[in-house]
């Protein structure tokens, strides 16, 4: 029989699986009719975390550990679209982030919260790529909902880029903006 730590740490993995169902809601104002999950997001914020760092010559394990637990608290918050922020007075995602771990292991517990906190709090050069990169993957993430025909995600675009802080992830985001979504197979078609 498993101890309660153990049933504890569990029970948060089990509800990280809420992630993968759960849909980034900001896209539906935007007129997407199926919008990602919130884990496809993280997913790709975690390597364009990694990717920036070792573009910035910051820690990219790092990086992209700050970009994977970013949004994790949205399985007891949802994703709140940046809108529908102005009228809610929400926990802070350092607290949800605690609650969540309550029952885990120790060390499972003081490691999700210091991660958390350093995301929301820290100001290193990973911190830094980790939000440029959740920035930059709702640019991109525009940029391919543009592409299927989806025409009001230029505030989203705009929004993302004003807000980019290294170079190289404003390098990448221009970069992205002159691109298709399959233009990177063009290097191996004959």
């Amino acid at each position: 029989m498993a101890d309660e730590t153990a049933k504890g740490t569990a029970g948060f993995l089990l509800e990280m699986g809420m992630l993968k169902r759960a849909k980034r809601s900001g896209w539906w104002i935007a007129g997407v009719k199926d919008p990602e999950t919130i884990a496809e997001h993280s997913f790709r914020v975690a390597l364009i975390a990694s990717v920036l760092a070792m573009m910035e010559g910051a820690d990219p394990a790092k990086a992209a550990l700050l970009g994977l637990w970013h949004d994790t608290q949205e399985t007891r918050v949802s994703d709140i679209p940046h809108i529908g922020r102005r009228y809610l007075d929400a926990a802070s995602n350092e607290k949800v982030t605690a609650d969540q771990v309550s029952a885990a292991h120790p060390t499972v517990k003081a490691g999700a919260q210091k991660i958390v906190e350093e995301y929301e709090q820290g100001d290193s050069l990973e911190v830094i790529c980790a939000h440029d990169a959740d920035k930059l993957e709702c640019l991109i993430q525009a940029v391919e909902y543009r592409e299927q025909g989806c025409s009001n995600v230029q505030g989203w675009i705009d929004s993302s880029l004003s807000k980019l802080k290294t170079a190289s992830a404003q390098e990448l985001a221009e970069a992205a903006l002159t691109m298709t979504s399959v233009e990177w197979q063009k290097v191996y078609l004959p």
